[in-house]
């Protein structure tokens, strides 16, 4: 029977265009597979402790508009896939609801305003450990979760369910390259060198230049996952790993897109108003 509920919903996901599903079993979070891990309080069955499978959605960021960041551009994209996720995980959950089987959907972000968190910089759950705890990806030097098929550049959402769902295998490759490119274009410096999970983000550093970007319109930032050279997303669109750097100027086509959108719809990130 789960399997036969897995597969339709496998099957759903995929009719709505959702990339990437993953299941990871409640029971996974009470045995981490790594430290430093969260504190009890941050478990699925801490929050719903009707809680048996874990369900995780990802929708990609699509790399050339990324490539404009920071934009108005990315800040529309980066909202549609909010609204998108939160839309997903509600109906899914009410799928579920309607076998039988009490489920209920997290929202992607968990907390209020950019405000909020920089005096708390956490949210309820981590949508990252759970793609991880669903098979779906691996940690990077930018503490964000890499994919296969499209890097860093995925936007995540859950499902808590106590469908007894069949669990996806953790990903056993380790997909960072440790090229270090994020830590070197990160513009607010927020990135350690060592590698998550022994180096830890410094939030706050990239909460400030967030929020100083959300105040211009054109926020959030993603320098770290654009440069990133995993996911064959990059090779979709025609972009060399090898050339990892933010396009500037007017010297090359990408260059001059990004030069053109970045003049319009948000205020100057040079200050001006």
């Amino acid at each position: 029977m789960e399997n036969e509920l897995k597969t339709d919903l496998l099957e759903w996901c995929r009719s709505q265009g959702i990339s990437l599903v993953g299941v990871a079993d409640a029971r996974r979070w009470e045995n981490p597979p790594f430290q430093p891990w969260m504190p009890p309080e941050f478990y699925p069955r801490s929050i719903f402790p009707e809680t048996e499978s874990v369900i995780v959605i990802g929708l990609p960021v699509l790399l050339p508009i990324i490539e404009t960041t920071p934009s108005i551009y990315y800040h529309e994209h980066y909202n549609t896939l909010n609204r998108l996720l939160d839309q997903f995980t509600y109906l899914i959950a009410e799928r579920l609801n309607a076998c039988g089987y009490p489920s209920v959907p997290i929202p992607r972000d968990g907390y209020g305003s950019i405000d909020v968190l920089r005096e708390k910089p956490l949210a309820f759950f981590s949508h990252r450990h759970a793609a991880f705890l669903a098979g779906l990806g691996t940690f990077g030097m930018n503490n964000m979760i890499l994919t296969p098929r499209y890097g860093p550049r995925v936007r995540f959402s859950s499902v808590f369910t106590a469908a007894p769902l069949p669990p996806d295998p953790l990903l056993q490759e380790d997909l960072c390259t440790r090229c270090r490119k994020c830590v070197e274009m990160c513009p607010s410096g927020a990135l350690p060198d060592e590698m998550y999970p022994a180096g830890l983000t410094r939030k706050r550093a990239c909460t400030d230049y967030s929020a100083d970007l959300h105040r211009k319109y054109i926020s959030p930032c993603g320098a770290c996952i654009m440069v990133c050279p995993v996911g064959r997303d990059r090779d979709h669109f025609n972009r060399d790993a090898r050339d990892l750097s933010l396009p500037e100027g007017k010297e090359s086509p990408r260059g001059r897109a990004r030069s053109h959108v970045q003049a319009y719809g948000g205020k100057s990130t040079s200050g001006e108003e």
